[in-house]
């Protein structure tokens, strides 16, 4: 029987100002007998999209939803605990004490131009971020990987790998076809028209509006849509769409959506929260000064007013305990001491930190050996983080007398900024499949100087122990060492503090099912219908049917 998450069924409210850009009415939005689409708001794209649809490239400016053509090899379950199940893989078995993977594939899937998916394909896609480090945006972890024969292929670690198959999951390590990206220059290729192993092809595509046509031949199974189409919006205009029925599905946050949403039509008007086992969290950029000192990141963690972040957010009691981990979905995973933990705001002990540091606070900055820093938080502004970040900047100014700038950036810029490590703080999600895959990202294997593109690591964490543990766990496919691993790491983190969780993260789903139903719901549910995840969303669209058909 599947266990099913016990998921909070609380409003959100996260995207408060949003960006700004005009909502495009949709074309055709479903309700034609020849057209069935369902229509997907995209709020945190800015207010036009970019025709990239090189998955694997460097650029950080790409076109939404590329995980509906391009799949990747395995999912990752999350209502039965984040466990890795077959995608294009059809099976795979560990051997050579966790150093060899060999990987089965499905023998069903063509790719959208009528050829088929071999070994050949996953070979090159798996190879791509070895042959080339600056595509691994998945932060792979294999050496090598070979062909077995068409429909097998075998992978290679230099150490045991158990904790590490959930990469093969990561929809930035897609199955890309040979035939076609093998000719191209890789690093300035748009790729323009692409052709990919998922339910969808792209039949149109306009800066304020992109159409994806179904296939009629997918692998999984016929969709019930005709078409699906993605528009920009900003948080605000969303609202409105939705409740007019403009739009069927978005992923955003609604302030007071129980009461301004759902309860006009609590049969058609969904809004879900799923907990996806991570945080919201502060990072710390440990590659420079002040954050390279403990116990200035122990002083501004000490500060950190999570109850009044949470109540701006209406999401009383998502407060994130010290480690990052969700005591919903990791409480057998849990130290003890941690459980049912959340840091309150110490002055005093805060100051106490900075003293121990040798550190003052002088006219707003922090002061060490005649050196002054002023930091800045940076923060996605178009998931509306400004209000949050101003908390935060007026919690530690009220209780350290430290006043840092707030460095709020839309999507392509933050991610760039946090990438090349130019930031001192930022707010940023942490989380993953299972301990191991909330932690990864810890490892010095991601961690590069400042000015170079991290794919993992952002904040350049750097530790001796944290990596030892992480290798620890790779080597192992016991429960109960991994468990003491995880709680070794727990640890860290609470007391190194390269990260501070301030609250408990969500899947938000907003949905209009006027013209569809069979949405899954926190109560029941076998996949998340949150667009961006990939196999979850292609499983939720696979089971939609038109409302009254």
């Amino acid at each position: 029987m599947r266990s099913r998450w016990r998921v909070l069924l609380v409003v959100g409210a996260v995207l408060a100002a949003g960006c700004s850009g005009p909502a495009a009415k949709p074309a055709g939005s479903g309700g034609g007998a020849a057209e069935a689409s369902v229509v997907y708001g995209k709020t945190d794209g800015g207010t036009t999209f970019v025709r990239n649809y090189n998955v694997m490239g460097p650029a950080t400016d790409k076109a939404p939803n590329m995980e509906l053509v391009y799949e990747p090899l395995m999912r990752v379950d999350y209502g039965e605990g984040g466990v890795v199940k077959p995608w294009l893989a059809e099976s795979w078995t560990f051997s050579g004490q966790g150093k060899q993977l060999t990987i089965k594939l499905r023998k069903d899937v063509t790719w959208s131009d009528g050829q088929q998916f071999t070994a050949d394909d996953v070979v090159y896609s798996l190879g791509l971020p070895i042959e080339k480090p600056d595509f691994s945006i998945a932060g792979v972890t294999y050496k090598s990987v070979q062909k077995v024969d068409d429909s097998t292929v075998k992978v290679v670690f230099a150490e045991p790998s158990y904790a590490t198959l959930n990469q093969f999951a990561n929809i930035l390590l897609p199955m890309v076809p040979k035939h076609i990206w093998s000719t191209q220059n890789l690093n300035t290729w748009t790729n323009p028209d692409p052709i990919g192993t998922g339910p969808f092809t792209l039949e149109e595509f306009k800066p304020q509006q992109i159409t994806l046509r179904a296939r009629t031949d997918y692998w999984g199974g016929k969709l019930p849509m005709t078409t699906y189409k993605i528009i920009p919006t900003s948080a605000d205009a969303l609202k409105a769409q939705l409740l007019k029925g403009d739009i069927d599905w978005a992923s955003a946050s609604w302030p007071n959506g129980e009461k301004e949403y759902v309860a006009k039509d609590p049969d058609k008007h969904l809004y879900q929260l799923y907990s996806n086992g991570g945080a919201m969290s502060v990072l710390f950029n440990t590659a420079k000064a002040p954050f390279d000192d403990v116990h200035v990141r122990r002083a501004l963690a000490l500060t950190i007013d999570r109850t009044a972040v949470v109540t701006t957010l209406q999401r009383p009691g998502t407060e994130a305990g010290p480690t990052g981990l969700s005591d919903q979905l990791f409480a057998d995973w849990l130290d003890p001491a941690y459980k049912g933990k959340v840091q309150k705001v110490d002055a005093a002990a805060a100051k106490a930190e900075l003293a121990a540091g040798g550190w003052t606070i002088d006219n707003g900055a922090l002061v060490k050996d005649g050196k002054r820093y002023q930091p800045s938080i940076l923060f996605n502004s178009d998931w509306g983080w400004g209000n949050y970040a101003d908390i935060l900047i007026n919690t530690w100014k009220q209780n350290l007398g430290l006043q840092v700038k707030g460095a709020g950036q839309p999507s392509a810029g933050y991610y760039d900024k946090q990438n090349l490590g130019q930031f001192d703080l930022a707010a940023a999600s942490t989380g993953g499949s299972g301990v191991y895959g909330v932690y990864r990202f810890l490892s010095s294997s991601f961690k590069v100087p400042i000015g170079k593109s991290a794919t993992l690591n952002q904040g350049r964490w750097s530790d001796p122990t944290t990596d030892s543990i992480l290798a620890s766990m790779e080597r192992t496919d016991n429960v109960d060492q991994l468990k003491t691993l995880g709680r070794e790491l727990q640890k860290i983190v609470v007391d190194k503090v390269p990260f501070s969780p301030i609250y408990n993260n969500f899947y938000f789903v907003d949905i209009n099912a006027t013209r569809w139903t069979g949405w899954p719901t926190p109560d029941d549910f076998d996949h998340i219908p949150f667009v961006g995840m990939g196999p979850d969303t292609i499983l939720t669209m696979l089971k939609l049917q038109r409302r009254g058909s």
